[in-house]
């Protein structure tokens, strides 16, 4: 028996080693092996992207069919370039130019050749695609936009660029991908899983029928549905008011943080970025450095807020205990510290108690109150970190985690800000008196500003703003769901809230009163300076408005922030008194107002002498101001 031990262990290696073979050739042949191998051709068969509603079940994008041409530079054999070039519509320098495209990108790989064929082209190609070995006709869906707003919403889809292939191996050249808006964040939800169909060859490099009788072959699964927070309707009407003005507009509902409309101005039809012409429009569209269309005001753009920031410092004046509801400033029509003055509208020898001081958007009122907050403490830098973690509890200063492609964090300035401008310990709460009304160091974006008045109208807490409502099978992320509380307590919020329904009903927003509708707002006027040929120039400031209502169980809060627009009931404040009770009553009784707007231009603002703007970016360390000339903004 031993003898024989030894065949027994040979036989039985040998039986495992052809086991394992059989498995892994015939029952579990690796798919990645198969897309490498030359006498199986793959062909991609693309699903259906989900389509997109708004909240109220108004669909918004859909899919049409698409055609595109691919090439296998490997199978590609003599053939007339001239007629193909003609049934392409496309010249000879143009065919060498994507053929070697594709050769670079694999040459035994398929690769779009030519994308977005009609149906016309296609029904006419096909019959003579068989004159053209290597190429075949392969079948997709572009996107179909039911609609002309939103298009900084809803985004756009594109090819696959070389980094994004890289990176992930899901997509291959000629791939679609979402970019910027719904399309660019839920990518994955909307795209599906494409499926593929693995062809068998002869040595003649002819199909002969499916590989394994399809055993390889996977179905596309289509993408998933998605609802979205937007209404329709009120995006529309909010676009048409911004027409011929620059700015954003962002209105949240503060129950559920969902947001309403994402306006940015200028902005542009999305239909202009699907198909064959959606290269040329988009390069239309990015090289437009005065209006920007591409640029969301509404999340990127970070502005100085302005007067709706004093709510802020009145909220933190009552957390820290530093001043009561009744105590009484003197306004000598603005306030005065150094050789400086910081103006306002009160009348000289004004007493103003904070409701009152909120209704006037008296400065004396809240530079006096800002400096009692840094001052309580022992350094001016320990009252201004403690300043910081009040401030930035609204969700201000940094990233909301909000579920949308683009932002920027805006600045809310700590001691380690001033340490480097004026040197440690080397300053005090006069040098930062700009940060009581919202100006000097102080930056925010349109959805900040948003968010912050949600969090006052919730009386001290938010939910971080989203725009996904219902994705088909899923439930949304917790994070949306779950609320999000600001270092005050709720107890002073009321006096704010009545401060704001003031300046409404008596207030710097008196003549934008909507009848019916019980409004809470804050105006503000920035002032906007810019370099010119190194000048510091003024121009004419900016109009913001803050909002929520009604003033009880509030169901919608907004940011209303609009470039040049002189002062902020001018402008904003009429913008968001409109869009309010479009929300709200489903049509408009200030149609006086309405024409207003809808009439106004600001184009001759915008066209004087500089029509550059004064952005600010991230370099890593700190902000930085810079002032973009027209010929280089982006």
């Amino acid at each position: 028996m031993r003898q024989f031990l030894l065949y027994f262990f040979i036989l039985a290696v040998g039986i495992i080693f052809l086991a394992r073979l059989f498995y892994l050739q015939v029952y579990n042949a690796p798919t990645e092996n198969l897309f490498e191998d030359n006498a199986i051709r793959k062909v991609f068969d693309y699903p259906k992207r989900g389509y997109v509603y708004d909240r109220n079940g108004v669909l918004l994008v859909s899919n049409q069919p698409s055609y595109d041409v691919m090439v296998i530079p490997r199978e590609v054999k003599p053939l007339d370039t001239i007629e193909f070039c003609s049934l392409l519509k496309i010249d000879k320098a143009d065919f060498i130019k994507k053929y070697k495209r594709a050769r670079n990108y694999s040459p035994r790989l398929p690769s779009v050749f030519v994308s977005h064929l009609s149906k016309e082209d296609y029904a006419y190609l096909q019959e003579k695609m068989r004159k053209f070995e290597g190429f075949y006709i392969q079948k997709r869906s572009l996107r179909d936009y039911q609609t002309s707003i939103g298009a900084n919403v809803l985004g756009y889809i594109t090819e696959a660029n070389q980094a994004t292939i890289k990176k992930n191996p899901y997509y291959r050249m000629g791939d679609l991908i979402g970019k910027q808006g719904i399309e660019y964040s839920y990518e994955e939800v909307l795209r599906g899983v494409k499926g593929v169909k693995f062809i068998q060859k002869d040595r003649f490099n002819r199909d002969i029928g499916p590989y394994k009788d399809k055993m390889f072959d996977t179905i596309p699964q289509k993408g998933k549905d998605i609802t979205t927070t937007i209404d329709a309707n009120l995006q529309e009407y909010g676009e048409k008011l911004m027409a011929n003005k620059r700015g954003g507009i962002i209105a949240i509902e503060p129950a559920t943080g969902e947001i309403l409309t994402m306006i940015t101005a200028p902005t542009y039809n999305p239909n202009l970025l699907v198909g064959r012409v959606r290269s040329k429009n988009f390069t239309k569209l990015y090289n437009d450095t005065i209006s920007k269309p591409l640029f969301d005001r509404g999340l990127q753009a970070m502005y100085e807020p302005g007067s709706p920031f004093k709510t802020l410092n009145a909220l933190i004046a009552l957390q820290e205990d530093v001043i009561s509801l009744d105590e009484k400033i003197t306004c000598y029509a603005g306030y005065k510290y150094g050789d400086r003055f910081m103006g306002c509208h009160c009348r000289r020898g004004t007493k103003n108690a904070m409701i009152k001081g909120i209704q006037e958007s008296c400065n004396a009122y809240f530079a006096t109150v800002y400096r009692r907050i840094i001052d309580k403490y022992d350094k001016p830098s320990e009252g201004l970190d403690n300043w910081n973690k009040h401030v930035t509890s609204f969700g201000l200063g940094n990233y909301l985690g909000y579920d949308l492609a683009v932002g920027q964090p805006g600045k809310i300035p700590s001691s380690a800000t001033y340490n480097r401008m004026y040197g440690e310990n080397r300053w005090y709460s006069t040098f930062t008196i700009s940060n009581a009304i919202g100006q000097g160091e102080v930056l925010a974006t349109p959805i900040q500003l948003a968010n912050m008045t949600a969090a006052i109208a919730n009386r001290g807490h938010f939910y971080t703003p989203h725009i996904i409502k219902h994705v088909e099978g899923q439930e949304i992320d917790k994070k949306y769901t779950t609320p999000k509380k600001t270092t005050i307590d709720a107890k002073f919020f009321e006096p704010i809230v009545e401060g704001m329904n003031l300046v409404y009903k008596k207030g710097t927003a008196k003549y934008i009163q909507i009848p019916g509708i019980d409004i809470c707002g804050k105006t503000g006027t920035a002032e906007n300076f810019t370099k010119i040929n190194g000048v510091t120039t003024q121009l004419t400031d900016h109009s913001i408005f803050i909002a929520f209502a009604p003033k009880d169980d509030p169901k919608i809060a907004m940011a209303v922030y609009v470039e040049n627009g002189y002062w902020g009931s001018r402008w904003a404040g009429r913008i968001a008194g409109l869009m309010i009770e479009k929300y709200l009553k489903g049509k408009i009784t200030r149609t006086d107002m309405e024409r207003y707007v809808l009439n106004g231009n600001l184009e001759e603002e915008y066209a004087k002498p500089y029509s550059g703007e004064s952005f600010w970016i991230n370099d890593k360390s700190e902000f930085q101001e810079i002032s973009l000339p027209v010929d280089e903004a982006n």
